[in-house]
């Protein structure tokens, strides 16, 4: 038995259907929404995977090119490899507001899969993809602390619009996803053109007030289509060992982990966990894994009511300082441009590359296929939190840290007519103790000043966390790794002196009042600017020129007309001027010329080869050509490659020719002045009125246009005598 449910979200249907397809996974919705359709199944596994302590839940985000009406660009023609860019974003965006939601101690494999069947290029199929995992997870039989809905918001004007078009989604000054909870706000995502953070705030809450609507239409499917939860195992009966663990560790764990320094904060609380092992001695045997867990929630427990009592953190700063920073550009003589920027412990190496418009990234999508000039890429190595393992390709998280710093640089580069180049950056995280992803942010707009790209303003960021204790509210500015664990939010923000560009949040509690997102978001703010005064302090503006080793490009504009000369049969022609001289020539339909190289004597010659290709006749100016063709009437000549004009019998000499190879012949080279370009673009040549005047001879001067227009039978009648 099947069952519609609709909701009308920013003037359009949004509908959920069950019943009808995948009927034999644990939950499954058809969502549609403008003319996107996604199914969401959701699936649990039988069996419980022994001997771990966190949640098995696998998020899938799948776009088939079928959707779209298009058959893929693969050798293969179909959607084989790893998944794109945006799948892995999109399959991270699902996953984040969903994790915290199930119960502690769920440990069966749990898969959710988002197919998109149809797609609209006017509605990303993200925010039907997620709603639709809210409301497979909702009827299904998993153990799921829900609902959840989410929903797009945009500030194009100064009007706030829910789940904007595509068209929408340009304009827009904000764009944000946001998931919620009828509790509160779970997750967000999203960026901004400088926004002030009462915009970013305004929006935030218009958001949840949207998504009432969706979270009472998922309740309601529950309620109507839900199957009954899986009962989890009740805990294991740990007896009288808890209180044991806290009588022997005692403040041993608080001083152990006020230390100052990561590396010997772990090594001390590892210290005391051994130490209450021996000390347990036989009523530990067997029971480790459980004996670590139980001392791992002491130790949250007690750091944060101690946090909240003395009102200070663990590495012994106020609530809103922030860690001592330094950085460094110029790292490296080679790259075209580099910077180093560290954070306490958080240090990121990143370096800038200029490339030619060739260098753009080719991206097929859903809709099509689609170019990127600029792209950031971010690696975590292993080293940086000192540990040895496999080197693999980056992850979702790395890919989800680059998408989110590039997202926050991306609003001050210069356009393509400003700086016509591809630009790459790639941040190497050196060192890891929180919000490296922030200081990618930092380090990418000093590498991107360093070489010498004139972006609009510096980009800073910084990561907030909470510890939320009943009334009690600890907002941290630039938290560390251990705060993040223990805290309730993981709160990003990017942006420039004059406002937000990225934001990101994660919420692992509910109940998150406007009051501290507005604390939050100004001791944000000021940590922001206090971290900018400090990036300018290394380098405040873009370097006057590029570095020597970066390619200079140089633009010419020609007639488009003219392409197809530059070009030659086959590539011809331009493959021999990039033989000569060595450059990267990259030609747009409108007849813009890319030439770039980092030696500008080859640039100069490049530049000069192309005019002469490319150069039209001027009226009045003497140019050296070559006989062409011999005919009756007068001699080809040719006086720029691939450019003929006439010099007709009568220009070739004062006196009268009476054959023009008494004068010419194929192959001679001579100096003729242009008289005229007609409106056909026809050239007619003189080579008499660059020649001595014989003595006693008046100079003839050649005939104009206008003269020979106005001759009868040219256009204009005979004067009449009768």
């Amino acid at each position: 038995m099947s069952k519609i449910f609709k909701v009308e979200v920013g003037g359009r249907d949004l509908s959920f259907e069950t019943g009808r397809l995948a009927q034999q996974a644990s939950g499954s919705v058809l969502v549609r929404y403008g003319e996107s359709a996604v199914l969401v199944t959701a699936v649990i596994s039988e069996a419980t995977r022994e001997g771990i302590d966190f949640l098995p839940l696998t998020c899938d985000y799948m776009e088939k090119a079928y959707a779209a009406g298009r058959v893929p660009g693969s050798f293969f023609r179909r959607e084989i490899g790893r998944p794109s860019e945006k799948e892995t974003l999109t399959s991270r965006l699902i996953d984040r507001p969903l994790r915290p939601l199930f119960p502690k101690g769920l440990t069966r494999e749990i898969q959710i899969i988002a197919t998109v069947l149809s797609g609209d290029p006017e509605t990303d199929p993200d925010i039907p993809a997620l709603n639709g995992a809210a409301a497979a997870l909702e009827i299904s039989n998993i153990p799921f602390k829900g609902p959840v809905a989410a929903v797009r918001v945009a500030k194009v004007g100064e009007e706030l619009v829910v789940n904007p078009t595509a068209a929408q989604v340009k304009e827009a000054k904000l764009n944000l996803i946001v998931a919620g909870a009828p509790q509160g706000l779970v997750m967000v995502e999203g960026g901004a053109a400088m926004a002030s953070e009462e915009e970013v705030l305004e929006a935030l809450f218009f958001a949840q007030e949207q998504m009432q609507p969706i979270l009472a239409l998922i309740t309601q499917m529950g309620q109507e289509f839900g199957q009954p939860k899986i009962e989890l195992p009740e805990g294991p009966d740990y007896g009288d060992l808890p209180e044991k663990i806290a009588a022997l560790a005692g403040d041993k764990i608080l001083a152990a982990v006020t230390q100052p320094e990561k590396q010997a904060r772990n090594q001390a609380v590892e210290q005391v966990r051994d130490e209450v092992l021996a000390a347990l001695g036989e009523d530990a045997v067997g029971q480790e894994k459980e004996v670590a867990a139980l001392f791992q929630d002491l130790k949250k427990r007690q750091v944060r009511q101690w946090v909240l009592k003395e009102q200070r953190r663990i590495d012994g700063r106020s609530f809103n300082q922030v860690r001592p920073i330094s950085g460094e550009i110029n790292l490296l003589s080679r790259t075209h441009g580099s910077a180093v920027f560290t954070r306490g412990e958080t240090q990121a190496l990143a370096v800038a590359t200029l490339g030619t418009p060739s260098d753009e990234q080719k991206i097929e999508t859903l809709m099509g296929e689609t170019f990127k000039s600029f792209m950031l890429h971010y690696n975590f190595p292993p080293y940086s939190v000192g540990e040895a393992r496999m080197l693999r390709g980056p992850g979702r998280r790395e890919i989800g840290h680059g998408a989110l710093a590039e997202r926050a640089i991306s609003q001050v580069l210069p356009s393509a007519e400003e700086f016509p180049y591809t630009i790459r950056v790639v941040s190497e995280i050196m060192s890891s103790n929180g919000s490296s992803s922030m200081a990618t942010v930092c380090g990418a707009s000093m590498a991107l000043m360093d070489a010498g790209v004139p972006v609009k303003d510096a980009v800073a960021g910084v990561a907030m966390g909470l510890i939320k204790e009943e009334d009690r509210v600890a907002v941290l500015s630039d938290i560390l790794g251990d705060e993040d664990a223990l805290g309730d939010m993981d709160f990003k923000v990017a942006g420039t002196a004059a406002g937000i560009t990225a934001l990101q949040m994660d919420i692992k509690m509910t109940g998150l009042t406007r009051e501290i997102m507005a604390q939050a978001l100004s001791q944000a703010r000021e940590a922001r600017l206090h971290i900018l005064g400090k990036m300018a302090e290394v380098i405040a503006a873009p370097a006057a020129g590029l570095k020597e080793h970066a390619p200079k490009i140089i633009v010419l504009t020609i007639n488009p007309d003219k392409i197809r000369e530059v070009i030659g049969p086959g590539g011809k022609m331009v493959k021999s001027i990039v033989a000569a001289t060595g450059v990267k020539i990259d030609i747009e339909d409108d007849g813009r010329i890319h030439i770039s190289s980092a030696d500008q004597k080859a640039a100069n010659e490049a530049i000069r080869l192309i005019n002469e290709i490319t150069a039209e006749a001027e009226i009045g100016k003497v140019y050296h050509g070559k006989v062409k063709k011999i005919m009756d009437f007068g001699a080809f000549v040719e006086i720029l490659p691939g450019t003929d004009g006439l010099v007709h019998i009568s220009e070739l000499a004062h006196e009268r020719v009476k054959s023009v190879t008494d004068v010419l012949k194929e192959g001679d080279e001579l100096d003729v002045k242009v008289l005229d370009v007609d409106r056909q673009g026809k050239i007619r040549l003189s080579r008499r009125v660059l020649l001595p005047v014989p003595e006693g001879m008046t100079l003839r001067e050649p005939e104009s246009r206008d003269s020979r227009e106005r001759r009868p039978g040219r256009g204009f009648p005979k004067k009449r005598t009768d």
